[in-house]
């Protein structure tokens, strides 16, 4: 069986021996089939095992694409390689079987190798974020709509939320991978017309896979669309977070900004620079992801049993959305550990606007007055305009305002101001999100 690879190993899964591996994992699976249903000698399932355990697979597979140049068919050429080595007994090896048999199987193996991977990467973004969170839930700083200010939050809050939706991303791999964890040993069309049922029962029980409930000369392609579009989601989640480390660290915002190291350069010309480049890569590579993704739909619709427009695809896709992803979540990882927070900045940030932030509050103090909403906003905003066009400050506005004076008293209008009063919930909004567990 495959190995589980560490991240570091992600494209370990992908390499040619290891495609020979999976290959002959299969192969395999289906002899011991045969052999527990008496269709096989078991001392001749023993040798085909022993054999493929021990065999050198770098070896194996150089001798396999040197065959596959004459050939043009890369599972001919990999039976014929395995003969070589295996002798008389490889007779058994690929009986009652398709080509697809052994590569759609593989795959799902493979690919299930690779969410262990994704998962684990995951993980560790997750409890950088929750940590981080924890550390700045009192940094607070104002939230933006449209890119505007808005109403104050916290940075441990938005951190949380980042957390929140990777974990549902969490479990949207999670459900991908019972649809991806499927394979099967029927045969050209899938009608099991020369391998009893139970042989393909046996051997994907012991891949740790389900059969394909209706299969084609393939496994339908729906359940690898469902997969790299799941990833492509992800992706675009990890772009969420990169986009707003971006932000942050633009010149004139400046509230927290990437690792900057040691000797490190921004720019060829200007000296003076710290650009945010792990995080434009990060939503560069989100656009890669999508159209992977894309790509994966496409494949849904085969003519008939079967053609092969999927294949390509897959070769492409398949180690390259998978390796992508686990490097986004590894570099952002990297970012969010090391990310450099200006609370400072982010005060003087949200005094920006000269008390506008606290305008909703101003606007519900009236309506609970008895004031009609809309009779209350012309009061409001009256004033932020006057912030807004002639810099003034919202609070001495509002108090020299003579219709608002009539339902508010100085007293009521500086309350409303209370920074307090509009974060009084973060914490216990930041608590739920950390109170749920990081999977396992």
């Amino acid at each position: 069986m495959i190995p589980r690879y560490t991240p570091e190993d992600i494209g370990a899964l992908w390499t040619e021996p290891a495609k020979i591996r999976s290959w002959l994992d299969v192969e395999v699976a289906a002899c011991q089939g045969m052999a527990d249903l008496g269709l096989i000698p078991r001392e001749d399932f023993e040798v085909i095992k022993r054999v493929a355990d021990t065999c050198d697979t770098d070896a194996l597979a150089q001798r396999a694409l040197e065959i596959e140049a004459v050939t043009k068919h890369d599972i001919i050429a990999f039976l014929s390689a395995f003969e070589e080595v295996a002798g008389p007994v490889a007779r058994h090896i690929h009986f009652g079987l398709t080509s697809s048999d052994v590569l759609d199987t593989a795959l799902a193996l493979r690919l299930v190798k690779a969410i262990d991977i994704i998962e684990e990467a995951i993980q560790g973004l997750r409890h950088v974020l929750r940590r981080r969170a924890d550390e700045h839930r009192y940094t607070v700083m104002v939230g933006r709509s449209h890119g505007i200010h808005a109403e104050p939050t916290t940075f441990g809050m938005v951190l949380a939320g980042f957390d929140a939706e990777l974990g549902r991303g969490f479990q949207r791999l999670r459900q991908a991978r019972s649809e991806i964890a499927v394979g099967k040993l029927s045969g050209a069309v899938g009608t099991n017309a020369h391998l009893p049922m139970e042989v393909e029962s046996i051997a994907l029980r012991a891949l740790g896979l389900e059969v394909e409930t209706v299969a084609t000369q393939v496994v339908q392609r729906d359940r690898h669309a469902h997969f790299f579009n799941v990833l492509a989601t992800l992706a675009g989640s990890l772009e969420r977070i990169a986009l707003a480390v971006r932000h942050l660290q633009r010149t004139e915002v400046r509230e927290a900004e990437e690792p900057f190291t040691t000797g490190q350069k921004g720019s060829s010309a200007m000296p003076h620079k710290r650009n945010p480049i792990l995080t434009e890569n990060l939503t560069g590579l989100a656009r890669l992801m999508r159209g992977w993704a894309q790509a994966t739909l496409e494949d849904i619709a085969l003519w008939h049993e079967r053609d092969i427009s999927h294949s390509s695809v897959e070769r492409v896709v398949a180690p390259d959305a998978t390796i992508t992803i686990v490097f986004m979540l590894r570099r952002l990882k990297r970012v969010i550990d090391g990310l450099v927070v200006y609370p400072e900045r982010m005060k003087e940030n949200l005094q920006l606007m000269r008390g506008l932030v606290f305008s909703q509050g101003v606007l519900l103090a009236l309506t609970r007055k008895g004031l009609e909403r809309q009779a209350a906003y012309v009061i409001v905003q009256r004033s932020a305009m006057k912030v807004w066009d002639e810099g003034a400050e919202l609070m001495p506005t509002l108090l020299a305002d003579i219709e608002l004076r009539q339902h508010l008293s100085e007293e009521e209008v500086r309350d409303i101001f209370d920074m307090g009063r509009l974060l009084k919930n973060t914490n216990a909004i930041i608590d739920r999100a950390l109170v749920m567990p990081v999977e396992s």
